[in-house]
């Protein structure tokens, strides 16, 4: 019989691709959400918030409250409160334009900017929607707008009529947001460019159930877990779970394989686990002594630790499963960090 143990193997280590992602998001008639709402964040970090009930750009993350000075937070905050007004006035004309006359609706911008640290400069995005629809998304390529629906036309159109507003939308996504993604990154190093191996177990709620590979505790969120059988990568009767947040601002990720306990006894069954910038891949392999289970205990729905989502993913739910939403005016004040300092006080 094997004892319990973690494999680490090298392989070729991929570049980290970093994000800066801003999701803004009003609403009408919804209980206990604030009507206007802003959320920055790097590498799927939260590092900032403004509500309309606070109207006030706040920190998320201690770095972001140490390194930078009030007049950051001052100028941040004006930017937004002009944003929310825009945001407000823009609900009204979605409503009419959809031909709604009340009721709860849900409006979000998301706009960003990728960058990878051997290649430079990867992607800048901005969507928008209605509730939950897809309404335009902005082509950085054509340097035009897409309109997902017909409502969606007019603003397309007005839009692409001033060159200006254009070449506005192209300077942010493809200089302003990487200087800022990269002040980001510097000031907050040793949060966002750290590196932690993952914690990898192997549960099973009873025989008969798949064996769950379960990868947590890693960052960046990068990831690949699956499994293998005798070396070849298995496809089949393998499904994958979506890499979720810890509370301490890690990762976690599952991949469940249906296999009969004679399968895995006969062939050699192993878990892989590859994290974005590290080297060396957890290897696990699949053996009697490897699982952790809970047969015979008074709870069968209880195996091993139970998976944590933290507040970062109870917010970013909020702003996600909506949709990329919202169409709103231009104006030089529509990119929150613009006109701010780029001075990070250490």
């Amino acid at each position: 019989m094997m004892n319990f143990f973690i494999l680490f193997c090298v392989h070729g280590a991929s570049a980290v691709i970093h994000s800066l992602r801003y999701f803004y998001t009003a609403s009408s008639e919804i209980p206990a959400l604030p009507e206007f709402v802003d959320m920055g964040m790097v590498n799927d970090q939260v590092i900032s918030h403004y509500d309309s009930i606070t109207k006030k750009k706040v920190p998320k993350q201690s770095w972001m409250e140490k390194v930078f000075e009030q007049q950051y937070w001052d100028d941040t905050t004006e930017n937004l409160r002009g944003a929310e007004k825009v945001f407000k006035a823009n609900i009204q004309t979605a409503q009419k334009r959809f031909n709604h006359t009340g009721g709860m609706h849900l409006n979000q911008d998301m706009y960003g900017c990728t960058w990878d640290d051997e290649t430079g400069f990867t992607e800048g995005f901005h969507q928008m929607g209605y509730d939950g629809e897809d309404l335009l998304t902005f082509d950085l390529k054509t340097a035009t707008w897409t309109a997902s629906v017909p409502q969606a036309l007019h603003s397309k159109m007005k839009w692409e009529m001033d060159p200006s507003s254009i070449e506005m939308e192209k300077l942010y996504l493809t200089q302003e947001c990487i200087l800022w993604l990269k002040k980001y990154l510097d000031c907050g190093k040793t949060t966002l460019q750290r590196k932690v191996p993952p914690s990898v177990s192997l549960l099973q709620k009873t025989p008969s159930s798949p064996v769950t590979c379960h990868a947590t505790g890693f960052y960046p969120s990068g990831v690949k877990v699956f499994w293998q059988k005798d070396g070849h990568k298995q496809h089949e009767d393998v499904e994958y779970g979506e890499t979720l947040h810890n509370d301490d601002g890690t990762f976690q990720k599952s991949a469940h394989l249906r296999v009969t306990p004679e399968e895995w006894k006969n062939n050699k069954y192993q878990c892989v686990v590859q994290v974005t910038g590290i080297k060396e891949d957890s290897i696990k392999v699949l053996t009697e002594s490897e699982i952790q289970t809970n047969w015979g205990t008074n709870d069968p729905n209880t195996v091993g630790p139970a998976p944590i989502i933290g507040v970062a993913v109870a917010l970013l739910a909020v702003v996600v499963v909506v949709g990329v939403v919202i169409w709103k005016k231009k104006s030089k004040k529509g990119w929150e960090e613009r006109k701010t300092s780029f001075y990070c006080h250490m």
